[in-house]
């Protein structure tokens, strides 16, 4: 037996809009079933929503998730997706560790901003 989702049931699994469904659709990414104006997603559909909502909570972009899709479909096909999945976490993975140093030097020039206003302060007779 063929079990299909409506695009109801996988909103509100997934908590996702219809809006972002159908985005996923017209950017090729899914293709559910059309039965008139009803669009019916099979078992594979509902697995690769899961995987690209997954791939945007970590940072990466459509075109990388459409990327990483097409290389299961073409030769050599898992193998190549996996390896550049690889690819693609690690220098995720990289980007963040940058991110994380520019924000803990901002962190600390903020703190040293801070320090020299309150001791500025201090000099000029204003006690905060």
């Amino acid at each position: 037996m063929n079990k299909y989702y409506t695009i109801t049931e996988l909103t509100r699994e997934f908590g996702v809009s219809t809006r972002t469904l159908r985005f996923y659709e017209d950017e090729g990414l899914i293709h559910p079933e059309r039965r008139g104006r009803t669009r019916l997603f099979r078992p594979a559909d509902r697995r690769l929503i899961q995987e690209i909502l997954r791939g945007r909570r970590i940072g990466f972009t459509i075109a990388e998730i459409r990327e990483i899709i097409q290389v299961y479909k073409e030769p050599p096909g898992e193998l190549g997706q996996l390896k550049l999945l690889m690819k693609r976490v690690d220098e995720k993975r990289e980007d963040l560790r940058q991110k994380r140093k520019d924000i803990d030097e901002t962190i600390t020039e903020l703190d040293n901003i801070e320090e020299a206003c309150l001791g500025r302060l201090a000099e000029i007779g204003v006690t905060t």
